[in-house]
């Protein structure tokens, strides 16, 4: 049963994205996909397989602070100017960790610059802490801790081995405990078990490497870090083949941080200690040097103690000042006394409490009195002739004589004593006023030697901190976590190569695929040709077959054939003969021109098989080898032609007019098909020219008449003319375009024909589609007689 359903009359074209296209254009290369993850898998197993695992070690300490108490940098924390924040100091000791000094101890330790290897049956492995075999150095680790040296140990028997240095070296026979001579000195080697009769067949190599270079390595691979921000927690981190070796090696790590650190913490206290002892007798002595001071400074200004002396001087000074002012006063009165009692004073009387205390001036004045008192009262009974008068006044003037002669001595023994308390007064003055100078030198003596003694006891007692600390150095870190491993290796990670390999597998492919579908400037199926010309009737597309098929004579339909090329010739038929129908065509209706726009794309084997299969129908069928210039129609028949045949053909017709039509064109049965076939003839040297004769006409108006069809086989449309100059003797013309070799830029040369009607009819077919781009992708499995064929790439 025959369908049309491949005829496509598209109304336009969709560049809409298609999600189920998209898939399909990837799910029809699945064995690309399938093939890459099997290289992928297969890649990620034999890294696995012959990488050696890497396992990490971690451990887990606590810095104890430098400002605490118990530390020996205590002793000097006070005197300290600056802090330093948590931060810096949790940094200081990371690097501390990973100082030079601290790991070349670790690798000595634990002997790290010698390692022993075996070999499995590929890879090498070390041998930590589990060597059959001991390697004693005679030469000095200085020397030792330079050495780059490798060589190689065969154990052949219980007291022998085979040694020797490279590989490719003849091995010498040594026995265990033998001094073997090298560059840099003897070694000894010596087996580990007593039982050596197990060692027998092992094979170790030693390698024996600079520390310099160890330690170089260890740097790179250990990592210190704060377990937070603001944290005294540190993490230690280290990956190694060996776990128990990265574990060792982080315990070895901390132990000799703390040794480093505790010998740091001795040096300091001892330094501190030392310091403070030179501190201490430099202050004594500065201590004796201020005591001797005070002790010249009081000697020299005769004191003992400046404050209760001012005091006295102080009291002194008043007791000074009331003596003066007395004696003062008792002069002012001396001197009233002496004028009432002058020369010319009149007789009158002195006053008696004048005298200042003095008895005989008082008892003078006294008796003065008394005389006068006595003459004034005789004067009231006698005149002053009277002898007693007179007796009297001579007795008052002596009395007056005396009490002068006495005031006068009074007088100069006052001013003696004023001089005096003067004179004092002054002394007194002078010390009061030289008190506050000397306080303050004494004060300031006195504030050296305070100074002096406190700090002379600060540092006595710091003194005594550090000597503590020296006996009881406290530990810069606490142990949290011992070194402990991860259990499972982290590198290689196989799950994680897995899912890259599965990734990777799948962009491989695709990737290709992508890049491919993007570059890919050819068409493919007649989808692909729809979205290129989407104006133009496409009746179908013909297969690719296979390699197989070409051998065994396939490339031909058959009489009874059930393949899936012949069906598709059945449709194209069948759809031809659909829009032939819808077509109203006066002349040459029956006549099928077959181009192409280039060669190479399948007219000549389409033409054949159209013609085949609608011959097949029992219908006349004529098929022209139009194409004089590259002729094919023959090469594909050649096993039908009887030898010593006629090979006349189109051009002879053409160039010779003596020639009938019936004399061209011969019969041939091919598949059991007959069918009529006018051949090409021989190449002419002016093609064009030829078919611009009138001899063209006249034989397609007597072939249309004569056939039911007429199958062309002409030039490729855009290489030469030819099919342009006969293009008015068609009735249709299939346009034929190949799968995966039509470039999709030359169609535009198709649209041109079309579009200025150079071609009558103008239909397009797909030629050798691939199966799974046959039919939108579909697969042809209703043919289940025939056998499934292969792909096949044909060539007109």
């Amino acid at each position: 049963m025959e369908s049309n359903q491949n005829i496509i009359i598209p109304s336009g074209a969709s560049n809409s994205f298609n999600l189920k296209k998209t898939i399909l254009l990837y799910v029809k290369q699945w064995k690309w996909f399938v093939l890459s993850l099997l290289v992928c898998f297969g890649l990620v197993y034999l890294y696995l397989r012959y990488t050696t695992p890497q396992y990490s070690a971690m451990a887990n300490i606590i810095l104890v602070s430098e400002n605490d108490k118990s530390s020996p940098g205590a002793a000097l924390s006070d005197l300290s100017p600056y802090t330093n924040s948590t931060n810096a100091e949790i940094e200081d000791e990371i690097l501390v960790f990973k100082s030079r000094g601290v790991i070349k101890n670790v690798a000595k330790k634990l002997n790290l610059n010698v390692q022993y290897f075996t070999k499995g049956r590929i890879l090498e492995f070390e041998l930590y802490n589990s060597a059959p075999i001991a390697v004693n150095f005679i030469a000095s680790d200085s020397i030792l801790n330079k050495v780059d040296f490798n060589f190689f140990i065969d154990i052949t028997s219980e007291t022998a081995f085979e040694y020797k240095i490279s590989e490719t070296d003849t091995p010498k026979t040594i026995s265990f405990g033998e001094n073997i001579p090298t560059y840099f000195g003897s070694m000894v080697v010596t087996p580990k078990y007593k039982n050596a009769n197990s060692l027998i067949g092992n094979s170790i190599r030693v390698e024996v490497t600079p520390l310099n270079a160890v330690t170089d390595f260890l740097r790179k691979r250990i990592e210190v870090y704060q377990a937070a921000s603001e944290s005294k927690a540190l993490n230690l981190y280290l990956v190694d083949p060996i776990p128990q070796k990265a574990k060792d090696i982080l315990n070895a790590l901390i132990y000799e941080y703390d040794q480093y650190t505790s010998e740091l913490k001795n040096i300091r206290s001892k330094n501190t200690a030392d310091f403070i002892d030179s501190r201490v007798q430099l202050i004594a002595s500065d201590l004796v040097s201020v005591d001797d001071s005070i002790v010249r400074f009081k000697t020299g200004n005769k004191l003992t103690d400046v404050s209760s002396e001012a005091g006295q001087f102080l009291s002194s000074s008043a007791q000074n000042e009331q003596a003066l002012t007395e004696s003062k006063t008792q002069l002012r009165l001396l001197n009233y006394m002496d004028e009432s009692v002058g020369p010319d004073s009149s007789l009158k009387a002195i006053p008696s409490n004048l005298g200042m205390g003095d008895p005989a001036l008082s008892g003078l004045s006294a008796r003065y009195n008394e005389l006068l008192a006595s003459r004034e009262k005789l004067l009231q009974s006698a005149g002053e002739k009277n002898i007693v008068v007179v007796q009297l006044d001579q007795t008052l003037n002596n009395i007056r004589q005396s009490l002068s002669q006495s005031i006068n001595n009074a007088k100069k023994t006052l001013n003696i004593q004023i001089n005096s308390l003067e004179n004092q007064s002054s002394r007194i003055s002078s010390k009061i006023f030289s008190v506050p100078g000397q306080e303050s030198k004494l004060r300031g003596i006195e504030r050296k030697q305070g100074i002096k003694e406190s700090l002379y006891l600060y540092l006595l007692q710091k003194r005594e901190e550090a000597a503590i600390s020296l006996t009881s150095t406290a530990p810069n870190l606490k142990i949290l976590d011992e070194a402990y491993d991860s259990g499972n290796p982290i590198s290689p990670n196989g799950k994680m190569l897995y899912i890259g390999a599965l990734f990777i597998g799948f962009l491989i492919p695709f990737g290709a695929i992508y890049v491919s579908d993007l570059l890919d400037t050819k068409i493919h199926n007649k989808e692909d040709l729809q979205k290129e010309i989407n104006h133009i009737t496409i009746l179908g597309e013909i297969p690719k077959v296979n390699e197989g098929s070409k051998k065994q004579g396939s490339l031909l339909v058959e009489k009874h054939d059930r393949s899936i090329l012949s069906e598709s010739f059945r449709i194209i038929r069948t759809n031809f003969d659909y829009v032939r129908r819808g077509r109203k065509i006066e002349n040459y209706d029956n006549v099928i021109f077959v181009t192409s726009t280039i060669s190479g794309e399948g007219k000549s084997f389409f033409s054949i098989n159209t013609a085949l299969t609608i011959a097949n129908t029992n219908k006349r069928v004529l098929l022209i080898g139009a194409d004089i210039r590259n002729p094919q129609i023959h090469s594909a028949i050649k096993k039908q032609v009887k030898a010593g045949a006629s090979e006349v053909g189109f051009t002879e017709y053409l160039v010779d007019n003596s020639i009938l039509l019936g004399e061209v064109i011969n019969t041939y049965t091919i598949n059991d098909i007959k069918i009529d076939i006018l051949l090409s003839g021989k190449v002419p040297p002016n093609p064009a020219e030829l078919l611009m004769t009138d001899r063209v006409k006249e034989l397609f108006d007597t072939v249309s008449g004569q056939y039911d069809y007429v199958i062309v086989d002409t030039a490729p449309a855009m290489l030469v003319t030819d099919t342009l100059l006969i293009s008015q003797y068609a009735g249709h013309t299939i346009y034929i375009t190949r799968a995966g070799y039509t470039e999709k830029q030359i169609l535009n040369f198709a649209k041109e024909l079309h579009e200025n009607h150079k071609l009558n009819g103008m239909m397009l077919v797909v030629n050798d589609v691939s199966q799974g781009n046959f039919g939108y992708g579909a697969q042809y499995g209703y043919y289940g007689a025939q056998k499934k064929k292969g792909f096949f790439r044909r060539k007109s």
